[in-house]
C-alpha cells in the first residue's frame, strides 16, 4: 500500500512520491506539450510515414510481452508497455527525425506510455483496495495529530487516495519533459538575493549621489511591497525567471537556496503536517508546521495579491487550494486536470482536518467557498468540459484525454460507449491507437472486470483485421483466440482466405486455433461465394477454368495438411466438384480431384477403426461413394475425349501421282502400302478406345448399389443442397453420357449395340429413363431410329438380327 502522506525535507529530489501537496508542474510555457504536436491523435497515420516504420515493431512486441506475463503479473506487464512505448518514442526520433509526421506517431506514444502509467498506478491501488476490503484498518488515537488524522484518511478514503495518484501521475508527466534542466538553469543572481540591487544601494552610498532610478532602500523580502519601490531591472527579470521555473520545478527549495533566496525556501516549507511523536513514544524531534494554519490563510492572501508576480501567486495558490490564481498560469489539458485536483486534494485534506478538530483556528479567514467546495472527480471534469480556454476544450476531444479521463473517473462503461464510437466513426484510428486499445480491454480481462463484450468483441475484431490488412501473419490468431469461439472461427477464416502462399499456409495452422472448423469454413466460404446456379447441358457454357474457378481449386490445400481432416477435405472436394460437373468444367473437377491424396479413403477407413469397431458413419461413408462416382464420371468422360481425339485423326489416303515414269509408280504403291498400315494400326487403336470409352460409360450408367450419385446410407441427416445437386447431376449427366456413348457406337457401325443401350435406359432395374426429358427421349430415340435404318441397309431387321428367309 502507498504511504499516505511524506513529510520528507521539500530538497529531497523525488518529492513528486508524495501523496499529498506536491510542488507545481508545468513546463517553459507551463504546457505539457508544444503546441506543434497538439491534437494529433485523431491524425491518420500514413503508409509512407516515417515515424510509423520507425514504430512498427511495436506491434509484435506488446505481443511478446502479453504471452510472457501470466495472469498474476498483470502490472509487471503494464510497466513492460509503458517501456516499449517510452523506448519506441526515442527510436522514432533517431530513425526518423523530427518531421512533422514523426511527430504525430511520437506524441501517439508518448500519451499512451502515460496513459499505462496512470492505468498502473490508479488499478493496483483499485485492486489492493479490493482486496483489502474486507481487512479492518488501523485506526489511530483520536486527535492524536494532523499527520496521522491525514494519514488515516487516505488510508481509508480511496477517492482522495485516487486523485492524489492523478495529481502525482501529472507531475511525473511533467518531471520526464523537463528533465534535470533546473540544474542548467542560469541566473544573474549567485549566492545573494537581489545582488544587483545590493550593488546599486553601495555605489549610491559610497558615491553619496542619488539613484536616476527609484530603487528599493531596503532588502528584505517584505520591501518592494512595502515601500512600492522596485529592484534593479536585473533583478526583477532574475525574479521573474525563477519564479516561473519555482512553478515548473520539483526541487524548488534547493534552487531557492542556490540563487540566495533562502527565505523564499522557507516560505515553501510550511505545508507539513504539524506531529508530536513524543506523545506516544520516546524523545525525537517535532515534524511538521505547528501553525499551519496562519501560514495557509498567508499563502491564500499571497496568492490573491496583483502586485506579486503571477507565477509567484500560482505556487501559493496551489499550497493553499485557491484555484482561480492558479488555473492563471495553466494552459494545457493536462495543467488543467493537475490544478482542480490538488485543490480538490487541498480540499478534502483540509475538511477532515476540521472535522477531526485538528484544524486551527486561523482556517477561518479562509474564504466560505473554499471550506464549502465539494469537489468531486466527475464535478472536475464537468469544470474543464465549461473551460474558457479554446485550448483545453480542444485537448477534451483528443482520444487519449478522454481515455485518461474515465480511467480516472474508473467508468470502463463510458470508456467502452466512447471506444464503440470511434470504431463507428467515418475516419479510421491510428494503428498505434487501435492497439493500446486492444491491449487495455485484455488488461481489464486479465483482472475480472466486469466489461460491455459486445464492445470488447468489436474492438478486438477491427484489431485483427487491421493486423489482416498489415500482413502481420504470426499476429493474428493470438488475438483471435481472445475472441468467442464462434467469431474466432470466422475471423480466422477470412484471415486463411487471404493467405496464397503455399509456404505460409501451414504455419497459419499450428497456433492453437480450432483448425478442423476453421479449414471447413475456409472452403465453404470460397466455394459459396460462387451463386451460378447448375445449368442444363444444353446451354453454350464457358468450360474454361477462371480465376475464380482456381480459387475453388486451391482452397482444398487448406483440408491436406493433416491426414485427420481426409473425410472433410473428401466431402469438400466433391461439393466443388458436383458444381463443376454441372457446368462441363471438367478440367477443373480433375484439377480439384487431383488434390485429394489417392490414400484418402484408406486413412478415412484407417482411422475410423483406430478409435471404433463400429460402422463408418453414414456422411463419411456418403463421402467415398460420391468420390468414387465422380471418379467414373471423369474416367469416362476423359476416354471419351481420348476417344474423339483419335477418332478425328484418321489418317489421309494419299493422292496417286500420274504413272508417267516407273518410279513415280513404285512410289505410289509405297505410299499406298504405308496408308494401309496406319489406317489398320488406327482401327486397332480406336476399337481399343472404342471399348474403352463404352466400359467406362457403363460403368457410370449402371453404378452398383443404387445407381450413379445415389447415396447408399440414408441413416444420416438430410443435407437439402447436396441432395439437389446430386439429383440434378444425375439429370444433367447420365443422359449426356448416354448420348456419347450412342454417337460412339454409330461411328463406329456398332449399331446392335447402339441398340442394347435402349434397353438398358429403358429397364426398370436401373430407371435411367427416369432422368430424361421427354425432349431428350424424343432425340436419344430418333439417334436409335438412325441405326434400325443402317442396318436394314445392310440386310438385317431392325434390331440388327439377321433376317429369317
Amino acid at each position: 500500500m502507498l504511504t499516505p502522506l511524506n513529510l520528507r525535507n521539500l530538497d529531497d529530489s523525488d518529492w513528486t512520491n508524495s501523496m499529498y501537496i506536491s510542488p507545481g508542474s508545468g513546463l517553459e510555457n507551463s504546457s505539457f506539450f508544444t503546441d506543434d504536436i497538439t491534437n494529433l491523435s485523431s491524425a491518420l497515420l500514413k503508409e509512407d510515414d516515417p515515424g510509423e516504420t520507425a514504430a512498427v515493431s511495436l506491434f509484435s512486441d506488446f505481443l511478446g510481452s502479453f504471452q510472457k506475463h501470466s495472469l498474476s503479473a498483470v502490472f509487471d506487464l503494464l510497466e513492460d508497455y509503458q517501456a516499449l512505448c517510452q523506448n519506441k518514442v526515442i527510436s522514432v526520433v533517431l530513425r526518423a527525425g523530427q518531421n512533422s509526421k514523426t511527430a504525430g506517431v511520437r506524441w501517439l506514444l508518448q500519451q499512451e506510455n502515460c496513459t499505462w502509467r496512470l492505468i498502473n498506478s490508479l488499478y493496483k491501488d483499485r485492486v489492493q483496495l479490493a482486496l483489502e476490503d474486507d481487512i479492518l484498518m488501523d485506526i489511530g488515537a483520536p486527535n492524536e495529530s494532523e499527520k496521522v488524522v491525514v494519514q488515516q484518511l487516505f488510508q481509508r478514503d480511496a477517492i482522495i487516495r485516487q486523485s492524489q495518484l492523478v495529481v502525482d501521475w501529472l507531475e511525473s508527466i511533467a518531471k520526464d519533459q523537463i528533465g534535470d534542466f533546473s540544474d542548467n538553469i542560469e541566473y544573474y543572481a549567485k549566492n545573494v538575493c537581489w545582488e544587483n540591487t545590493l550593488h546599486a544601494l553601495k555605489m549610491r552610498r559610497k558615491s553619496g549621489t542619488a539613484l536616476t532610478v527609484p530603487l528599493v532602500t531596503e532588502l528584505d523580502p517584505d520591501a518592494p511591497f512595502r515601500q512600492q519601490r522596485p529592484l534593479a531591472d536585473l533583478d526583477r527579470e532574475d525574479d521573474a525567471r525563477l519564479l516561473k521555473n519555482l512553478f515548473t520545478l520539483i526541487r524548488a527549495q534547493r534552487l531557492c537556496k542556490r540563487c540566495g533566496q533562502a527565505w523564499r525556501a522557507a516560505t515553501l516549507e510550511g505545508w507539513k503536517l504539524y506531529h508530536d511523536p513524543n506523545l506516544t513514544s520516546e524523545l525525537q524531534p517535532v515534524e511538521g508546521n505547528p501553525q499551519r494554519g496562519i501560514w495557509k490563510a498567508c499563502c491564500w492572501r499571497m496568492a490573491e495579491e496583483e502586485q506579486i508576480n503571477r507565477y509567484e501567486k500560482a505556487i501559493y495558490a496551489s499550497l493553499s487550494g485557491n484555484l482561480k490564481p492558479l488555473l492563471a498560469v495553466c494552459e494545457s489539458w493536462e495543467d488543467y486536470v493537475w490544478a482542480h485536483f490538488r485543490v480538490m486534494v487541498d480540499s478534502l485534506v483540509e475538511k477532515e482536518l476540521i472535522s477531526s478538530g485538528m484544524s486551527h483556528q486561523e482556517v477561518e479567514t479562509l474564504p466560505r467557498e473554499y471550506l464549502e467546495a465539494n469537489w468531486t472527480m466527475e464535478k472536475v471534469f464537468e469544470e474543464l468540459q465549461a473551460s474558457e480556454s479554446k485550448r483545453v476544450l480542444e485537448e477534451t476531444k483528443e482520444h487519449y484525454h478522454i481515455i485518461q479521463k474515465f480511467i480516472i473517473l474508473g467508468d470502463l462503461d463510458g470508456l467502452l460507449d466512447e471506444f464503440s464510437e470511434w470504431l463507428n466513426a467515418v475516419k479510421p484510428l491510428p494503428s498505434h491507437l487501435l492497439r493500446f486499445m486492444t491491449h487495455v480491454i485484455l488488461f481489464f480481462r486479465s483482472l475480472g472486470l466486469a466489461l460491455k463484450e459486445e464492445v470488447c468483441v468489436n474492438v478486438l475484431t477491427s484489431y485483427v483485421s487491421l493486423l489482416i490488412h498489415d500482413q502481420q501473419i504470426e499476429l493474428v490468431a493470438s488475438y483471435v483466440s481472445q475472441l468467442p469461439s464462434d467469431l474466432a472461427t470466422v475471423q480466422y477464416a477470412s484471415f486463411l482466405e487471404t493467405i496464397t502462399q503455399p509456404e505460409l499456409r501451414p504455419r497459419c495452422l499450428e497456433l492453437g486455433l480450432d483448425v478442423t472448423a476453421i479449414t471447413k469454413l475456409v472452403v465453404e466460404n470460397v466455394r459459396e461465394r460462387d451463386e451460378t446456379e447448375f445449368t442444363h447441358h444444353s446451354q453454350t457454357l464457358d468450360t474454361g477454368t477462371t480465376k475464380e474457378d482456381q480459387k475453388k481449386i486451391d482452397v482444398i490445400d487448406w483440408l491436406l495438411f493433416d491426414p485427420a481432416h481426409r473425410a472433410e477435405a473428401l466431402k469438400q472436394s466433391n461439393a466443388i466438384m458436383r458444381k463443376f460437373l454441372a457446368l462441363q468444367k471438367h478440367d477443373g473437377a480433375k484439377a480439384v480431384f487431383s488434390k485429394v491424396p489417392e490414400d484418402s479413403m484408406k486413412k478415412i477407413y484407417s482411422q475410423w477403426m483406430a478409435v471404433s469397431d463400429a460402422t463408418m458413419p453414414a456422411e463419411d461413408e456418403n463421402a467415398i461413394r460420391e468420390h468414387l462416382c465422380i471418379r467414373a464420371y471423369l474416367e469416362a468422360h476423359e476416354a471419351f475425349t481420348d476417344w474423339f481425339s483419335h477418332s478425328s485423326s484418321a489418317p489421309q489416303k494419299p493422292a496417286p501421282a500420274p504413272e508417267a515414269k516407273f518410279t513415280e509408280k513404285v512410289a505410289n504403291e509405297m505410299r499406298e502400302k504405308e496408308y494401309q498400315a496406319a489406317l489398320t494400326a488406327w482401327s486397332c487403336r480406336l476399337d481399343v478406345l472404342t471399348e474403352d470409352v463404352k466400359e467406362r460409360i457403363y460403368n457410370v450408367l449402371l453404378f452398383v448399389d443404387g445407381g450413379w450419385m445415389v447415396d447408399c446410407r440414408q441413416d444420416v441427416e438430410q443435407d437439402s443442397e447436396r441432395s439437389h445437386e446430386m439429383a440434378t447431376l444425375r439429370s444433367l449427366c447420365l443422359p449426356r453420357l448416354s448420348f456419347l456413348l450412342l454417337s460412339v457406337l454409330q461411328n463406329s457401325s456398332r449399331h446392335q449395340e447402339a441398340l442394347r443401350l435402349a434397353d438398358i435406359i429403358s429397364s426398370d432395374q436401373h430407371s435411367l429413363y427416369q432422368v430424361f426429358s421427354k425432349e431428350e427421349l424424343r432425340r436419344f430415340l430418333q439417334k436409335l431410329r438412325e441405326s434400325s435404318l443402317s442396318l436394314l441397309d445392310r440386310g438385317f431387321d431392325p434390331l440388327g438380327y439377321e433376317l429369317q428367309s
